[in-house]
């Protein structure tokens, strides 16, 4: 019963409390539990009360107040299910779930007043003025119905609680449910006093107004648990112990450095997580936007149907290497980097790199941009004693090329030539030359061993391309693209 309206969802039981796969189907099914509780809570209050009356017990008129309480639950349920499972709004950016807490805190409330008037009339009884009561079968037979419309409600009510997550359906299956031992000590005072008025026992005919503290203790005791676990709700009170589960199962996500914030809070039957992620610095965009996915999942694993929300900051790791830094200062600058080289001099370390640059950028902007983006790098990295920037065009038109392939021979067969002086190299082939405006360029793929390292690859291509162009210098810009031999072959 505590587990249905507890703030949060106890560890390895969250997904079977949310399973919200259809809103509006449950949302109907909430609303038709809380209109048959509403209705069962009536009619019994009226019986009881009409029983009460008859009989003149305070027992059964406690327990007819115990009801009318809970019809007064049971209508603030029905209406907080419907205001509740309206869509979020402008005004409520969070949605309406916080209703449903409301409601249950009202109930609360409601149940507490209940009963510090009995526990008051049962002393009045008990001290100053003692009644006589009517004894008959039919508050009897009452009560006995009032037991079992209260187990059907109660777990009807329960069960739903359970699907949707709803804090007011569960507080008010907990109402029933404490009506059934409520009845019972009702049923019991009312026996008891029968019992003395047969047996000419006096002292049992306190035996119905301490039947009615009894209930009263009983009421009160759930209404400080239920009443506790609706203020929690509504001042976003959450169990650390979930908060630690939802950073240990996102902290498993590959590239997350660390949960620098978790915070989760929960309105009506909804959560909403808030996470802060330490990623890698170097992560690209694309490589971020895939881990916050990935987060978000972790999340649905403790608490599925959550509202996430993910901000990442960029955080250096221990493992980053001088040429990870510098790249991370040109990443920050939003400028790409390539030929990027360090050199040892002396025992100190010179910094060479290409940037691109936007092709209509004038000279003096690009070199101030680039002068402050080396003093960043300076500042960033304190290992470095020297930058030197080389200064390119990115490209922001598209080219339109006379021909769109034209072969070329004597092109071709000087490429080929220069390859053919590089033992590494073990062919080249799909070689296209193509004219654009003023300009000659070449593509063609090279085939190299499947061993050789990256960097060495990188200079022969290098090393080709430079001798090709003093073969050819009217070649504008030459494409290389290597390929291992074993993909070649296929």
């Amino acid at each position: 019963m505590k587990q249905a309206v507890s703030s949060m969802p106890a560890p390895g039981e969250s997904a079977s409390r949310h399973p919200v796969f259809d809103p509006a189907g449950i949302s109907a099914q909430k609303r038709r539990v809380a209109r048959d509780s509403m209705s069962a809570a009536a009619a019994m209050t009226f019986l009881k009360l009409g029983a009460g009356l008859f009989s003149g017990s305070l027992g059964v008129l406690s327990d007819a107040a115990h009801s009318g309480l809970d019809l007064a639950g049971a209508a603030l349920t029905f209406f907080s299910v419907r205001v509740s499972d309206k869509p979020a709004d402008e005004e409520h950016a969070y949605g309406h779930g916080k209703v449903e807490n409301l409601s249950a805190f009202a109930e609360a409330g409601l149940m507490a007043i209940s009963c510090a008037w009995i526990i008051w009339e049962a002393i009045q009884r008990i001290f100053f003025h003692p009644a006589e009561l009517r004894h008959d079968l039919w508050p009897v037979l009452v009560l006995l119905a009032s037991i079992g419309v209260d187990a059907w409600r109660s777990g009807q009510l329960r069960a739903v609680a359970r699907k949707t997550g709803s804090p007011a359906l569960a507080t008010d299956a907990s109402h029933f449910a404490s009506d059934i031992w409520a009845t019972l000590a009702v049923l019991a005072g009312l026996c008891a006093t029968w019992l003395g008025a047969q047996l000419g026992i006096p002292w049992l005919r306190y035996a119905d107004p301490f039947a009615a503290v009894v209930v009263s203790v009983m009421i009160l005791r759930m209404t400080i648990r239920l009443g506790h676990e609706a203020v929690e709700a509504l001042v976003d009170e959450t169990p650390p112990e979930t908060r630690r589960l939802i950073a240990r199962e996102v902290q498993k996500v590959q590239g997350v450095l660390a949960v620098e914030q978790a915070r989760v809070r929960k309105a009506g039957a909804d959560y909403f997580a808030d996470l802060t992620l330490a990623l890698p610095r170097r992560s690209t965009f694309e490589h971020t936007g895939e881990l916050v996915q990935a987060a978000t999942a972790a999340v649905h694993r403790v608490l599925p149907g959550a509202d996430v929300v993910v901000r990442t900051v960029p955080r250096q790791t221990r493992a980053e290497s001088i040429f990870d830094r510098v790249r991370a200062v040109a990443a920050r600058n939003n400028v790409s980097v390539h030929e990027l080289s360090i050199q040892s001099h002396n025992g100190r370390l010179h910094v060479e790199l290409h940037i691109e640059i936007e092709e209509n950028m004038r000279l003096r902007e690009a070199h101030g941009f680039v002068s402050s983006l080396e003093a960043e790098i300076l500042h960033e990295v304190p290992e470095v004693d020297a930058v030197l920037t080389h200064i390119e065009s990115e490209p922001a038109t598209i080219e339109q090329p006379k021909e769109v392939v034209v072969e070329d021979r004597r092109v071709e067969l000087a490429l080929r030539a220069a390859a053919a002086a590089f033992p590494d190299i073990v062919d080249v082939h799909a070689i296209a030359v193509s004219h654009t405006g003023e300009h000659l360029s070449v593509t063609c793929h090279c085939t190299l061993a499947d061993e050789l390292p990256m960097h060495r690859v990188h200079e022969i291509i290098t090393a080709l391309e430079d001798r090709f162009k003093l073969e050819c210098p009217e070649v504008y810009r030459v494409t290389i693209h290597p390929e291992p031999v074993t993909d070649n072959r296929r």
